[in-house]
C-alpha cells in the first residue's frame, strides 16, 4: 500500500495543495481557494504544515512599478526541493529506461538502454543497478531517497513476485524489489508499469481533469492502469490490467502466455512492425518513423489495429464508464490513424451513453509516461 492510499483525509487535502503549488511556478493561497474550492481555514491550514515541513516556502510577490495598483501584493507559495534525489527504473519488454529527479520530480538525468528483459531477467536488473549508478556518479548525488520501478507483467502486491509463469518466463520466482535492494541498499517501491504509465498521466499529463480513466499501455504488449476516484486500482493481488491476454475470436497467432489469438498478438510494436515490414520491403523498418509518415498502408495498418483494441476497450467501457482513455506506449505515440481507429471502435461497440463524454486520447506523456510516474510516486514515498 502506498503512503496516499492509506493517508488520513487531512493528509491528503495537504498533499492535493502541494501538487497545485508545485505544478505551477507560483501560488497564492487566494489562487489556491479559488482552485480547489475548500474553506480559506483548509488551505491555510495545509499551507501552515507544508511551511513547517520544509515543502514549500513562502515571500512577497516582488513590487510593481507605480501606477500598477494599490495594495499590498499577496504572498507567493513555491515548492522548496529538498537535497536527496529520487530515481526511477522502467524495465520495459525490450528496454531499460533509468532517470534521477530532485524531489520535485524535475528530471537531473536519464539513461536507456535496448535488452529482451523478458528472457534475462537477471541481467537486466544488473544492467539497471549500473545505469543508475552511472548516473549518480555523473550528477555527484548520494543514494536516492526513494526508488520505484516498473515490470512489464503482473506482480503479487502480497508476495512482491512475479506471477506469470509465461509473460516474464525469466522472472518467475524473482521478487523485483529485493533483488534491487540487495544490489542498491535503498528501499525499492515496485509497481506494474501500466499503473505507473497511469500514474504520471494522472498527476502531469492527460488524467489531471479526470478522475476516472483507463491509461492504456501499447507498445510490445498491452496492459491497462485503471485510476478509479483519483486512485490507481490494482485490484485484489495486484494483477488488474493484464488486457493484453484477451482472447480474439478468428485468431490464431500463437502467444507468448500458451494462448492462441490474444490482443497482444495482434495489436503490439512487434506485430505491427513485421506487416509494415513486409508492405514496404525497401524501407528499413521501423514502426515510429512509418507511423508519422503519410502512408496510406501504413496508416490502414494502425487504422485496423486501433480498430481491434478498440473493440476490446468499448466492453470496458460498459464496465467501468472512464471519463477517458488515455493511450500510451509506442503505438498511443505512433500518429492519429492508430487513435482514430481506436475512437471509431469504441464509438460504434460501446453504449451510447457511455461514450457521450468519453475523451479518447494519446498519452501527454508519450512514451515517457512510465518513467515519469514512477519519479512522481517515488516522491511520495520521501519521509517527510
Amino acid at each position: 500500500m502506498t503512503a496516499s492510499a492509506s493517508a488520513s483525509p487531512r493528509d491528503r487535502t495537504r498533499e492535493d495543495v502541494f501538487r497545485l503549488i508545485r505544478s505551477g511556478s507560483s501560488m497564492t493561497r487566494a489562487q489556491l481557494v479559488k482552485l480547489t474550492g475548500l474553506p480559506r481555514s483548509t488551505v491555510n491550514h495545509a499551507v501552515t504544515r507544508l511551511l513547517a515541513e520544509g515543502r514549500v516556502t513562502e515571500a512577497e510577490a516582488e513590487v510593481k512599478g507605480p501606477g500598477s495598483g494599490s495594495g499590498r501584493p499577496a504572498a507567493v507559495l513555491r515548492a522548496a526541493a529538498r537535497q536527496a534525489p529520487v530515481a526511477a527504473i522502467d524495465f520495459g519488454h525490450n528496454h531499460i529506461n533509468v532517470a534521477l529527479a530532485d524531489s520535485l520530480g524535475r528530471p537531473l538525468a536519464e539513461e536507456h538502454m535496448v535488452l529482451d528483459v523478458d528472457l534475462r531477467a537477471t541481467e537486466a536488473i544488473d544492467l539497471a543497478v549500473r545505469l543508475l549508478d552511472e548516473l549518480r556518479s555523473s550528477q555527484g548525488v548520494d543514494d536516492p531517497a526513494a526508488i520505484v520501478a516498473g515490470v512489464p507483467g503482473p506482480l503479487d502486491i502480497d508476495t512482491g513476485l512475479v506471477r506469470s509463469p509465461t509473460i516474464l518466463s525469466s522472472w518467475v520466482g524473482l521478487a523485483p524489489r529485493q533483488e534491487l535492494e540487495r544490489r542498491l541498499d535503498v528501499p525499492v517501491h515496485v509497481e506494474n508499469d501500466a499503473v505507473l504509465g497511469a500514474y504520471g498521466e494522472m498527476h502531469l499529463g492527460a488524467g489531471r481533469r479526470h478522475a476516472d480513466f483507463l491509461y492504456i499501455k501499447a507498445s510490445h504488449g498491452i496492459g491497462a492502469g485503471l485510476v478509479v476516484g483519483g486512485q490507481p486500482y490494482r485490484g485484489s493481488l495486484g494483477l488488474a490490467g493484464e488486457i493484453g491476454h484477451t482472447p480474439l475470436p478468428g485468431h490464431t497467432e500463437m502467444c507468448r502466455c500458451g494462448n492462441r489469438g490474444c490482443l497482444e498478438t495482434v495489436v503490439s510494436v512487434t506485430s505491427l512492425d513485421a506487416q509494415i515490414s513486409h508492405t514496404h520491403p525497401n524501407v528499413e523498418s521501423g514502426l515510429l518513423r512509418l507511423g508519422h509518415a503519410d502512408d496510406h498502408i501504413t496508416r490502414r495498418i494502425l487504422d485496423d489495429a486501433g480498430r481491434t483494441l478498440g473493440g476490446i476497450l468499448a466492453v470496458l467501457c460498459n464496465l467501468l464508464n472512464p471519463a477517458a482513455l488515455i493511450i500510451g506506449g509506442e503505438l498511443g505515440a505512433s500518429g492519429s490513424a492508430f487513435i482514430e481507429g481506436i475512437t471509431t471502435a469504441v464509438h460504434r461497440h460501446a453504449q451510447p451513453a457511455t461514450v457521450a463524454c468519453l475523451d479518447i486520447v494519446p498519452a501527454s506523456l508519450g512514451i515517457r509516461a512510465e518513467l515519469m510516474g514512477a519519479l512522481q510516486l517515488a516522491m511520495t514515498l520521501v519521509p517527510r
